[in-house]
């Protein structure tokens, strides 16, 4: 790798160990559907974990449930979700130690930025809660696309892109990297195309650049 001195952050699975509770969350504020749905639902969930919840509850009922739904109603069900994931997430436990402490202690060596396909405005109460807002340049979230997000902040920040790197858990982390030509590290169980760099602990990080 080249030097590189900014770091786009992928949140759920990353920072936070939330993903298992990202699926009770669609469970819970699905329940009155058929569990084969839901179930359908989670498939894909697992299959995009980078994508929004707009984009999934869309998914469940456009192409599960094959009926139209309006954008009120998307956004009924994620509030919904959002109030139930500020009520668990807030747990200091589920901050994943490696991640922490990597980012404590280069929080002034890096840049670091947190582009999640989680709501916008949760994640910023939810780093908040948990104390970690302050090591971030920005904080950004959805319904703004993955991809969306990692050019914006390239573009306002005039990032040269060797110098970046995406830190990810999912195929779609990887192509919000790959799109916006910077590099992508896998981290945490990734899976996705073969010859990704896996990161399988920050002690790691130094052979990569």
């Amino acid at each position: 790798m080249n030097k590189i001195k900014v770091i786009f952050w992928d949140f759920d699975g990353v920072i936070l160990n939330s993903n298992e509770f990202r699926d009770s969350g669609f469970e819970i504020v699905l329940k009155d559907f058929p569990k084969n749905q839901v179930e359908l639902l989670l498939n894909y969930h697992h299959q995009n974990g980078g994508l929004s919840r707009y984009v999934k509850f869309r998914y469940f009922f456009e192409v599960i449930r094959g009926e139209k739904v309006s954008n009120k109603q998307i956004q009924d069900y994620s509030s919904k979700f959002s109030e139930i994931m500020l009520n668990i997430l807030t747990n200091k436990d589920l901050l994943i130690n490696d991640s922490l402490s990597f980012i404590k202690e280069n929080k002034e060596k890096y840049r670091m930025h947190i582009v999640s396909g989680s709501d916008g405005k949760e994640l910023n109460l939810l780093c908040k809660y948990l104390g970690i807002h302050h090591y971030f340049e920005t904080i950004n979230g959805s319904p703004e696309i993955k991809i969306n997000l990692v050019k914006k902040i390239l573009d306002e920040y005039d990032y040269k892109i060797e110098n970046c790197v995406l830190i990810g858990d999912s195929i779609n982390d990887h192509e919000a990297a790959i799109i916006n030509k910077i590099k992508f590290l896998g981290y945490n169980y990734f899976q996705g195309k073969e010859n990704v760099t896996i990161l399988n602990s920050f002690s790691e990080f130094n052979t990569y650049n």
